[in-house]
């Protein structure tokens, strides 16, 4: 017995150091965060044609994968546009992998065979919010801005729509349940945040993640967070992982921060969550902190509530001195739970706080969270096996962000770019809109020649002033890999997502596989 304890003891010093040193790899890329590369030669002229034909065979040899998807895992980048891809596709090439240039660099995603794009638009706007584009993607249904689980018969703010049962949207986590599979939710923004919302919730405002946080004429409506833990499909997810606590405690409540909850109803919905746990002789755990998600064992727990912070998750760089975790370990803690149900799961898994640095015009903060959005889904990818789990990454909306400029192949992303017709220079990432802007000065623009462009908090001065940089309303990517991928190929609606994920895994009341293959 004494043996056992040491050896679970050290076990566990091992997770937090392994744990640890991953995160000093990615600290000291940072240090350094860009750098020009030194001594890179062009590729000889054959390279290319070399490159191309075994690019092309491989082509040439690929099947589609023809069999039911026991499971599914979709990878959501909050704000992930294809600027966002490509500059975090060169900074991984300069500042970790540390290749001859940086633009011949691979993200994990590169590597999946099938890609697509999928149209972001919602009912009522061009340019698509967080809340209307997941109802899409997780309930196949478009809807209108601030609206999470509802059809467009709900607008924004109506309380009455919302209790109208007919005006619902279930979601790919209610079609995975009813068929005996696991679920799971993993975000590093708050769990009743939009995109994880469209899971379990159907709410007529995003902003309704609290009792508090309903006006007067709401009351009768259901805030997000007692849908999560006391409602169908949310009570039934073996997963949950984010930010968010405060809005599962009361208002008189200290959590392990020292932090008050803000819940007015005298709910502990954490202790209700935990009570009903009990109630049907499941193991679970409640963590809040990283060392106890990574010590404690998955293969002996059914259910996990992982609340870390009071709002979102810090940011890459400082997950270690908040005690966050990063989205890759709630990433493998997840697999290892839900891959224990022999008729498979579906996970949903957010890198949610791209679009806060993009919100913020911190351009380098938020490729270095595409980054490692990367490395989730590459961990994620390990440990399943391709024949029976679809993997599929995508993006809820772009950001009024661009890429731009005539740099020389090499050159620092967050560099100077260029000079205007005004001789005043200007950097590569570049916002339309956004908080940062600087007055004109006699009619010219900021010189930002002595801004710290280098540093992850340096905001770039965009076109036009405001609180916070807007979405933008492109296209975005879809990579897809594992059973059916194919069908994620060419250009669709959003909501073509939810539906093709479901007949891939034989969920759901539409066209599955397993009743409608071939």
């Amino acid at each position: 017995m004494v043996f056992r304890v040491v050896s679970l003891a050290l076990c566990a010093i091992v997770l937090v150091q392994a744990h640890s040193d991953d995160r000093d790899m990615h600290k000291a890329a940072y240090q350094n965060p860009q750098r020009k590369a030194v001594g890179g030669q062009p590729e000889a002229p054959e390279f290319w044609v070399r490159s191309a034909q075994e690019d092309l065979d491989n082509k040439l040899k690929s099947e589609p994968k023809i069999a039911e998807a026991k499971n599914v895992i979709m990878f959501l980048g909050d704000g992930w546009g294809v600027p966002s891809i490509i500059a975090a596709r060169i900074l991984k090439g300069q500042a970790v992998d540390n290749v001859n240039f940086g633009e011949e660099a691979q993200l994990h995603i590169d590597s999946f065979p099938h890609t697509g794009m999928s149209k972001t638009f919602c009912v009522d706007a061009q340019t698509a919010d967080s809340a209307c584009s997941a109802t899409a993607y997780l309930g196949g249904v478009k809807a209108n801005t601030g609206t999470i689980g509802v059809t467009s018969n709900v607008l924004r703010n109506n309380c009455t729509a919302q209790l109208d049962t007919a005006n619902h949207v279930s979601s790919i986590v209610a079609w995975a349940q009813a068929e005996g599979k696991s679920t799971g939710v993993v975000t590093t923004s708050r769990i009743t945040d939009a995109s994880p919302t469209a899971c379990f919730a159907n709410i007529a405002n995003r902003d309704w993640e609290s009792d508090v946080r309903l006006p007067e004429d709401a009351k009768d409506c259901m805030d997000i967070a007692s849908q999560l833990i006391l409602m169908d499909p949310g009570k039934n997810i073996n997963v949950i992982m984010g930010g968010g606590r405060n809005r599962f405690l009361p208002f008189d409540y200290t959590d392990s921060e020292g932090l008050k909850g803000e819940r007015e109803d005298g709910k502990n919905l954490v202790d209700m969550w935990k009570l009903s746990k009990k109630d049907m002789n499941a193991t679970y755990e409640y963590v809040e902190k990283v060392e106890e998600l990574l010590n404690f064992d998955a293969s002996k727990t059914d259910y996990l509530l992982g609340l870390f912070a009071k709002d979102e998750l810090a940011y890459f760089h400082d997950q270690a001195e908040n005690l966050d975790p990063t989205l890759t370990d709630m990433t493998v803690k997840a697999i290892e739970i839900l891959s224990k149900n022999p008729k498979g799961f579906f996970l949903f898994v957010e890198g949610g706080r791209i679009d806060h640095g993009h919100h913020a015009n911190q351009a380098l903060r938020a490729i270095w969270e595409a980054v490692e959005f990367d490395r989730a889904i590459e961990k994620g990818d390990e440990m399943t096996n391709d024949d029976d789990t679809l993997l599929v990454v995508t993006a809820d909306h772009s950001h009024a962000f661009s890429f731009a400029g005539y740099n020389a192949r090499g050159d620092n992303i967050t560099h100077i770019a260029g000079k205007g017709e005004d001789e005043l220079p200007y950097t590569a990432l570049n916002y339309a809109n956004g908080p940062g802007h600087v007055a004109l000065v006699d009619g010219m623009r900021h010189n930002i020649t002595n801004d710290p462009i280098d540093d992850i908090t340096y905001r770039q001065v965009p076109l036009v002033p405001k609180d916070s940089e807007t979405h933008g309303g492109e296209d975005v990517m879809i990579f897809a890999k594992g059973p059916h991928s194919h069908l994620f190929t060419g250009v669709h609606q959003q909501s073509y997502i939810a539906h093709a994920m479901a007949y891939a895994s034989c969920v759901g009341s539409g066209l599955t596989y397993c009743k409608d293959g071939q």
